[in-house]
């Protein structure tokens, strides 16, 4: 067979969400939009629905099974396999052009180790292009899986994309109420509503949402700091404006606290912000600080950073133990010179990091409304 040229990287989407939340019906309807063509899906065979064998067969695209279980650390060796073997064999023409990777996770996966994989494994990351995570939530049960259950929160909390689906059947207050929950999860992600999988498609492509590589194309939604602001006619005494006093740096926590009785699980978000440009070295010890000392509780650490005599701004991007090489963007995005950093964390508070962070920078000015407004 004659070689063909692929284009790289190639983009991979990974689709996550709980049991039951419509990854599957999401899935069903990209296999059959024509506008995904050129995608190869990779599914686990264990799953709430799964997709059965005739839509398989009718599918233009490449298919691939992994075992049965979660794409997690277990199966890690696998996902590696299934993605070198789709690079060959579009490679040699053996299966149609690949322009993307659409990756669904079982319903009990964490997405973390898959980006580990993607961070780490040398030959994917030459070939591959982690463009985001994308989670379904049940508009109905969202509150019920979350006092049941872990692992939707965490689903939750790393989206770049959060879908909101069956939103017909949960009616308008329900949907707000599901809404309200996913967003003291995670203020930053984009969120969407989606019946029936229509319009799938364009959920799944065009994030450029995870690498820092990508994220050059749009750093003020990547980082997105400004949505962990405060409104000023919040009115929540649980909100972190009302019970944080502090006047070191500039920090906002989208508070969870205030949300107890969904079952966060410990799950946190804030954005800490520095007026005066950082030093460089300093910035590569904390974040070694932190990743040292509490890499296990940090679910995604973003940032745009001013560092000291460099002209343009340095993109850090971490996943629990995990860091990216940190990169520079092309441009500051603004006229605006100050560093953000927006953490989701487990289990570990703002005060915790913002101490760390304090040990080597300087405090900044105390906060004000400018800090709520876009980088």
């Amino acid at each position: 067979m004659r070689e063909i040229c692929v284009k790289i990287p190639i983009p991979i989407t990974v689709l996550t969400g709980f049991l039951g939340s419509g990854k599957t019906t999401l899935l069903k309807a990209l296999l059959n939009d024509p506008a995904m063509a050129g995608t190869a899906i990779i599914v686990n065979e264990f799953g709430e629905v799964g997709i059965d064998d005739a839509l398989i067969e009718a599918s233009k695209e490449e298919t691939v099974l992994l075992p049965s279980g979660c794409v997690c650390c277990a199966v890690r060796s696998d996902l590696v396999e299934a993605l070198n073997r789709l690079f060959s064999q579009a490679q040699d023409g053996t299966i149609p052009a690949l322009n993307r990777i659409v990756l669904e996770t079982s319903g009990l996966a964490d997405p973390a180790p898959i980006a580990h994989t993607l961070m780490t494994e040398e030959d994917l990351f030459r070939i591959y292009q982690l463009d985001g995570i994308i989670t379904t939530v049940d508009a109905e049960l969202i509150d019920d899986q979350l006092h049941a259950h872990f692992e939707p929160a965490k689903q939750i909390a790393v989206a770049d994309r959060l879908v909101l689906t069956k939103t017909d059947r949960a009616g308008a207050e329900q949907s707000a109420a599901a809404e309200a929950t996913v967003r003291a999860l995670n203020p930053a992600a984009e969120l969407s509503t989606i019946v029936n999988g229509d319009g799938a498609a364009q959920l799944v492509t065009g994030l450029g949402a995870f690498e820092p590589i990508a994220a050059k194309h749009h750093a003020q939604g990547w980082l997105a700091s400004e949505r962990y602001g405060h409104d000023e006619d919040c009115d929540d005494p649980h909100c972190g404006h009302h019970d944080h006093e502090h006047t070191h740096e500039h920090t906002h926590q989208h508070s969870v606290e205030g949300l107890a009785h969904r079952h966060t699980h410990g799950i946190r978000s804030f954005a800490i912000t520095y007026d005066e440009p950082l030093d460089g070295a300093k910035l590569s010890f904390v974040m070694e600080l932190l990743r040292q000392h509490h890499g296990d509780k940090l679910l995604r650490v973003k940032a745009i950073v001013n560092v000291d005599g460099e002209p343009l701004p340095f993109v850090v991007h971490g996943v629990q133990h995990m860091f990216y090489p940190p990169t520079t963007l092309d441009d500051w995005p603004s006229d605006e010179r100050r560093s953000k950093f927006v953490f989701i964390t487990k289990d570990l508070d703002e005060d915790t990091v913002r101490t760390v962070m304090a040990g080597m920078f300087a405090p900044a000015r105390p906060l004000t409304e400018a800090d709520w407004a876009p980088i």
